[in-house]
C-alpha cells in the first residue's frame, strides 16, 4: 500500500472512531481506601473508581480497604508498597490530617504525592430513634451534667466529628478534655454502634446516615454546616446557639517516587473522571459538594488545613 493511501486509511479509521486509543482503553488502576467498608472514604473511592472506568481512563480499578488510626495504617501501607507506581491512588481527607496531628504516625502524608481535593461534606449528629434524647439541646444538657455519660461515636480519633464534639463541649462551657469519644475504623461500625445503642450520639457525613434517617431508624439532631442541608430536616448548630461550623473534605494522593509527568497524567485522569455522568450522579446521590483543587493550589491548601486543624484541636484540648 502506498504511504499516502495508508495515511488516508488511518485518517478515515480515526474519524470513524475505529482506531485503538490509549486514553479510551485506559489502564488497570489500584486504589487504597484507608478505612473499613461502609464509610465516607469507601463510598468516595468506589464512586471515583466507577467514574474513572466510565470516563475510559481506567480499564479496571482494584480496591483495598485498610482501616485504622484515622487512615494512618492505610497511608503507611500505600507509601511502602506502592512507591513509584503511577497507576495507584490513596483516598484521604480532613480526617487523615486530624489523625496525623493527634497520633503522630511514623509515616508522613508529605511522603506521598498530592493529586486533588474532590468534595466537601458536612457532618450530621444523630441518635437512635428510640433514644430519650430528642434534640441537640437534650444532648447538651446531659453533657453539662455529666460529660462522661455522653458517648460520642464517630470516625477515628482526630476525625472532624471528634473535633466538632470537642468544639461543641468547649462552646457550651464543658471541658473538652472530658468528652467521651468512641472512635470507629469505618462508617459501618459507627452505624452498628448507634443502632445497637452502644453510643449516645453519632456523627458522620449525611450520605452515610441518610438511609437510616429516611427509614426512621435514626433521628437527626443537628448539622455542622453553615446552612441547612438539602433533604435533611435538622438545624445547624449555629441555629441552636452553638457557634460551631466544620466541614469534611476528601481528596486523593498518589504514591511517592513518581515523576512530574506521571503526576500530571494521573491528575488529568482524575479530572477527566470528574466530568463523567457517573460522578455527577454520585454527587447528587450522596449530597456531596464539589470542591475541586489540584496542582500547587491543592498542595498549599493541605498545608493551610494542617495549621488550621492543629489550632482548633489545641484550643479544644485535643492536642
Amino acid at each position: 500500500m502506498r504511504r499516502d493511501t495508508f495515511l488516508k486509511s488511518l485518517a478515515a479509521l480515526a474519524a470513524a472512531g475505529a482506531l485503538p486509543s490509549a486514553h479510551a482503553a485506559g489502564v488497570p488502576m489500584k486504589m487504597m481506601i484507608p478505612a473499613n467498608p461502609g464509610g465516607g472514604w469507601d463510598t468516595t473511592g468506589r464512586a471515583l473508581g466507577k467514574a474513572l472506568q466510565d470516563a475510559g481512563v481506567a480499564s479496571s480499578v482494584q480496591f483495598e480497604n485498610k482501616g485504622g488510626a484515622a487512615g494512618a495504617l492505610g497511608l503507611a501501607q500505600f507509601v511502602n508498597a506502592s512507591k513509584g507506581d503511577p497507576n495507584a491512588l490513596l483516598v484521604m481527607g480532613a480526617v487523615m490530617l486530624g489523625g496525623i496531628i493527634t497520633g503522630r504516625p511514623p509515616v508522613s502524608l508529605s511522603q506521598a504525592t498530592p493529586i486533588a481535593r474532590l468534595i466537601s461534606e458536612y457532618n450530621v449528629y444523630v441518635v437512635h430513634a428510640a433514644s430519650p434524647l430528642k434534640t441537640m439541646k437534650d444532648v447538651v444538657d446531659q453533657l453539662k451534667k455529666d460529660p462522661g455519660s455522653v458517648k460520642w461515636g464517630g470516625g477515628s480519633r482526630g476525625a472532624t466529628e471528634h473535633i466538632a464534639a470537642a468544639m461543641i463541649a468547649r462552646n457550651v462551657g464543658v471541658d473538652a478534655a472530658k468528652i467521651n469519644y468512641v472512635p470507629f475504623r469505618g462508617g459501618g461500625e459507627a452505624v452498628a454502634a448507634i443502632l445497637g445503642g452502644n453510643v449516645t450520639v453519632g456523627g458522620s457525613g449525611f450520605s452515610e446516615f441518610q438511609p437510616y434517617i429516611d427509614s426512621g431508624k435514626m433521628r437527626a439532631l443537628a448539622v455542622t454546616a453553615p446552612t441547612r442541608i438539602k433533604g435533611l430536616n435538622a438545624p445547624t448548630l449555629k441555629e441552636l446557639g452553638i457557634d460551631v461550623e466544620i466541614g469534611n473534605w476528601r481528596g486523593l494522593y498518589a504514591p511517592p517516587g513518581i515523576t512530574a509527568d506521571q503526576r500530571k497524567a494521573m491528575t488529568d485522569r482524575v479530572l477527566q473522571a470528574l466530568k463523567s455522568k457517573s460522578w455527577a450522579e454520585s454527587l447528587a446521590k450522596n449530597g456531596w459538594t464539589p470542591a475541586l483543587l489540584s496542582g500547587p493550589e491543592f498542595d498549599a491548601f493541605v498545608d493551610r488545613e494542617f495549621a488550621t486543624l492543629r489550632a482548633i484541636m489545641v484550643k479544644s484540648g485535643m492536642v
